[in-house]
């Protein structure tokens, strides 16, 4: 998503890392360039002022560090403000009585309904028991498509006949709620495709008869500055308590990230990642800040880890990679742990400085490489993965015919896996190690 506006400001960092000290007239062309990076990226245009401003005021005079480059002077200037323009963590208020209740609102394809059945998912792993509101009357479609992610993820979905009002079902499912024992219960609200006064009254209506702790506007991240209009619109209206910004995985520019905190006072609370059920993250500004400056996600990627992969598996190849046993065969178990983290680009983009191999590489030809380089290892007897030494010239033609792939690609991989055995034994040695742990130091 930050793919454009992290280049633009890297080329700037850069720039002014070539400077022995900042001279005024450094700061004033490199905050030129950031300047233009941000309205690029669709920065609403007096938020991009603001910041510009407070940076400027911090970075001319200021004492340069010895341990630390220019230009990461800057990119630590350019990440502080950075969260202060997104504002702090905030959590969902799930105090008061039970049931909780949940106002979801949002404009017509924003992905409403979609996200309060990811909500209701990510709610329920947190040992909640959620039930979900079919409250769009207006759209049959979004009845129909909220009972089948109920089926899906085997949450229940209250529903009334279309006719009655919205406001009624929405007090029905509370009373509903509080018979089954259900302690949250989520709203799925009407949308229409642009703000009117019907739907504000409606939603008014479903607010004053529910109380809901929380009321979160959905907005699409995709439209940019209209993501900040329609959030302003909705909070003066229905007073949202927080926002949930969807497709973030997309082409969009990053814009509505970045400014929609700013400009609404109100906080982004979850980030809809992708298309699936489990794609809906908790919003940390500290991580969205280090994506967008290149800096990677560390703790993102460690949390989905520790959903996906497999414990045994992944301390078993460690293991194993430390002591200097790690095989072909250990190699494609832990290749097959890391499919399950997602899409090769999006877990690249995680790591500190792996970001611009997504641009150098697509995501096609990632996952191109990945599915040969299993197909060769599967193609292997088991004592060749086991004991990849033994592959002469007629195993590797066997192998090569049996992967679809070219002799030439096999010792390719065998001598990349070389490397990396050879690289493993050298991190035994513990002055390698601290070499290497101070090489990705940087700065605190």
């Amino acid at each position: 998503m930050f793919e454009s506006l992290q280049n633009r400001l890297q080329g700037v960092f850069d720039q002014l890392n070539k400077r022995g000290r900042l001279s005024e007239a450094d700061v004033d062309a490199a905050l030129r360039e950031v300047r233009l990076a941000l309205l690029e990226a669709d920065v609403n245009f007096k938020v991009v002022k603001e910041f510009i401003a407070r940076i400027r005021e911090r970075a001319v005079g200021v004492e340069l560090s010895k341990r630390i480059t220019p230009g990461q002077q800057v990119v630590r200037i350019v990440h502080e403000e950075l969260l202060e323009t997104l504002g702090q963590p905030a959590r969902l208020d799930l105090g008061g009585a039970s049931p909780h209740v949940i106002m979801m609102v949002g404009l017509q394809g924003s992905g409403k309904t979609t996200t309060a059945a990811k909500l209701a998912l990510y709610l329920r792993k947190s040992k909640h028991r959620p039930l979900m509101v079919a409250a769009d009357t207006r759209r049959p479609a979004a009845i129909e498509q909220l009972k089948v992610l109920g089926r899906e993820l085997d949450i229940p979905v209250y529903s009334e006949d279309p006719s009655v009002p919205p406001p009624a079902i929405c007090v029905n499912a509370i009373k509903h709620a509080k018979a089954g024992a259900y302690n949250i219960v989520i709203l799925d609200t009407a949308g229409r495709l642009q703000i009117d006064e019907a739907l504000m009254e409606e939603l008014s209506q479903i607010k004053a008869k529910t109380s809901p702790q929380e009321v979160l506007l959905v907005a699409d991240a995709m439209t940019g500055q209209e993501a900040v209009k329609v959030a302003e619109g909705f909070h003066q209206r229905v007073n949202v308590t927080g926002l949930i910004l969807t497709k973030i995985d997309g082409d969009a520019r990053g814009g509505a990230a970045i400014s929609i905190r700013s400009v609404t006072g109100v906080p982004i609370k979850f980030l809809g990642t992708g298309e699936k059920s489990g794609d809906l993250e908790l919003f940390h500004p500290d991580r969205m800040a280090s994506r967008i400056l290149g800096m990677g996600d560390v703790m993102s990627l460690i949390e989905r880890a520790e959903e996906v992969i497999d414990e045994d598996v992944a301390e078993r190849g460690a293991k194993k990679l430390m002591e200097g046993n790690f095989n072909l065969e250990d190699f494609l178990e832990q290749l097959q742990q890391i499919k399950k983290l997602g899409p090769l680009n999006k877990v690249l983009e995680m790591i500190p400085g792996m970001g611009q191999l997504t641009s150098a590489i697509s995501q096609e030809d990632m996952e191109r490489q990945l599915k040969r380089t299993q197909a060769i290892i599967n193609s292997m007897t088991t004592k060749e993965r086991r004991h990849p030494k033994i592959l002469d010239g007629s195993r590797k033609r066997r192998v090569a015919k049996g992967s679809g792939s070219s002799v030439q690609e096999i010792n390719q991989l065998l001598s990349q896996f070389q490397q990396m055995q050879k690289m493993m034994k050298q991190l035994r040695n513990p002055r390698a190690r601290q070499n290497i742990m101070n090489m990705f130091g940087g700065f605190r």
